[in-house]
């Protein structure tokens, strides 16, 4: 016994760590499944807020991927490659997003968005108001947050209704899916907006992608929209606080305490056109004289043509509730800490997906498919429409199932264009929004709809809108997988 003793004191022992040993390495597809049962258990179940659960996710994958390494530092590296990924995926979009947040907001406080429903609704007929409703959320939800524009959007439509007596559940789907289709592909929402940078994808042509891929799923949702409608009449009701005569004076305020259309149309419009006519001119390889193409170039900036969108916002804010420009800036406080919360959770989904590259899942899930072909649209959609169920953020889902789809990809690429992996991923974030999910509530409050109303129509049609999505982008990868 003693000799044994003593031979194990004289050899470095198999459980003692030192400098130049290496603790044994759990597999890349074991980190990655365990970091995202933590995600989904984190939030969904200990009721953790999204920044965190992501960035102890991060961290975690990070040791967990040190703990293969030699060296003495290799642990206080890891915590710090953390916090490097966190720190540049919020350098990158952090702006654009604050943008964002003040357009938005901007548009719900001025009455502009309220002024181009009217002007939607009035240009097609209140017959097929479900359209225009449906067309403005389609639009609106690009540069604003989607509850956001859900909680103005969505008493409007119940407006309406309860002035024509009809269709009440038809105008709230069809508010909702217009909001959630564009949500989850077409920047600047933030989704699309973080997804389009880690795939390196011109922020024009993914606008344009967005709204080209968005026609399809519109039109199934307004289609199930009207047949959920015509089997499950809804009577028109007030919303919390109201009475039916005050919210039908919503539908019918007075014309001359809203601004023009083209000015409330303005912010939206405006950052959508120059972005795309930048990224027109280099899909086109146009030659324009060099000060031209200067301007266009640096209009066409997703910043600077968020920041003349956020300024004519502002504006047309000021000039309705007759404030001077020292008031206005006050106003911004609140886009600002609206945009906060997005920015951390968006930033410590960067970190995420940043430590999972690191974990080198890509070579793990090429060496497991043997060299056959892998779907990377079919894996995206499928990661993040999981996340999307389990954990109820449409965001984290996007952001992390994207995040991993690239690692499981790598340097190999996807075998088709990464546009496809966006929208299939801004699919995926769609599917099966239920009780665990904040924008199945605001659905709920501002629509004035019971869960039960909306477990049977609204979380089958996002389904729906989220498969349809899917179908399309696989139908069409196959056929042109390099189409941009």
């Amino acid at each position: 016994m003693t000799r044994e003793i003593d031979g194990c004191l004289r050899q470095p022992s198999r459980f003692i760590v030192g400098p130049s040993m290496t603790l044994p390495h759990p597999g890349p597809l074991a980190i990655l499944g365990l970091s995202v049962a933590f995600i989904v258990f984190a939030i969904a179940f200990l009721r953790l807020h999204a920044f965190f659960a992501l960035m102890v996710a991060a961290a975690l994958v990070s040791l967990a991927t040190a703990a293969g390494h030699p060296g003495a530092h290799r642990f206080t590296k890891a915590i710090e490659s953390v916090a490097v990924e966190f720190g540049s995926a919020a350098g990158k979009v952090a702006f654009t997003i604050a943008l964002a947040a003040v357009i938005g907001i901007s548009l719900m406080q001025s009455g502009a968005a309220e002024k181009i429903i009217r002007r939607f609704v009035a240009a097609v007929g209140e017959r097929r108001a479900a359209v225009a409703l449906l067309g403005c959320g389609f639009i609106l939800s690009a540069p604003v947050f989607a509850d956001t524009v859900m909680m103005l959007l969505l008493p409007l439509a119940r407006a309406l209704s309860l002035r024509t007596r009809r269709d009440y559940l038809l105008y709230a789907l069809a508010v909702s899916a217009g909001i959630v289709i564009t949500n989850g592909t077409v920047p600047p929402a933030p989704g699309p907006l973080v997804v389009a940078d880690m795939l390196k994808l011109e922020i024009g042509r993914v606008i344009l992608a967005g709204f080209a891929f968005g026609v399809l799923p519109a039109a199934a949702a307004l289609f199930l929209a009207r047949w959920f409608n015509a089997r499950m009449p809804v009577s028109p009701r007030p919303g919390p606080g109201e009475t039916a005569e005050s919210a039908a004076a919503l539908a019918v305020r007075p014309e001359s305490e809203l601004p023009g259309f083209w000015i409330s149309f303005a912010p939206v419009l405006l950052p959508i056109v120059l972005i795309a006519a930048a990224s027109t001119v280099g899909i086109l390889h146009l030659s324009l004289p060099p000060a031209l193409a200067g301007a266009v170039e640096f209009l066409g900036d997703k910043n600077v043509a968020l920041l003349l969108g956020a300024a004519i916002a502002v504006a047309v804010r000021a000039r309705q509730k007759g404030l001077g420009w020292r008031e206005a800036g006050a106003f911004l406080e609140g886009p600002i800490e609206t945009a906060a919360v997005i920015i951390l959770i968006i930033s410590a989904g960067g970190a995420f997906g940043g430590m999972i590259k690191n974990a080198g899942v890509g070579d793990a899930v090429r060496s497991l498919a043997g060299g056959g072909v892998i779907n990377f649209v079919l894996i995206g959609w499928t990661m993040t429409a999981i996340l999307r169920a389990a954990q109820g953020s449409a965001t984290v889902a996007m952001i992390t199932g994207a995040g991993i789809t690239v690692s499981m990809a790598g340097a190999a690429g996807f075998g088709v264009h990464p546009m496809y992996i966006l929208i299939a991923c801004g699919y995926g974030s769609k599917f099966m929004p239920w009780m665990n999910d904040g924008g199945f509530w605001v659905i709920s409050r501002f629509g004035s709809l019971t869960q039960s109303e909306l477990l049977r129509t609204w979380t089958p049609l996002a389904c729906a809108i989220s498969v349809c999505g899917l179908a399309e982008v696989l139908i069409v990868s196959s056929f042109w997988p390099n189409l941009f």
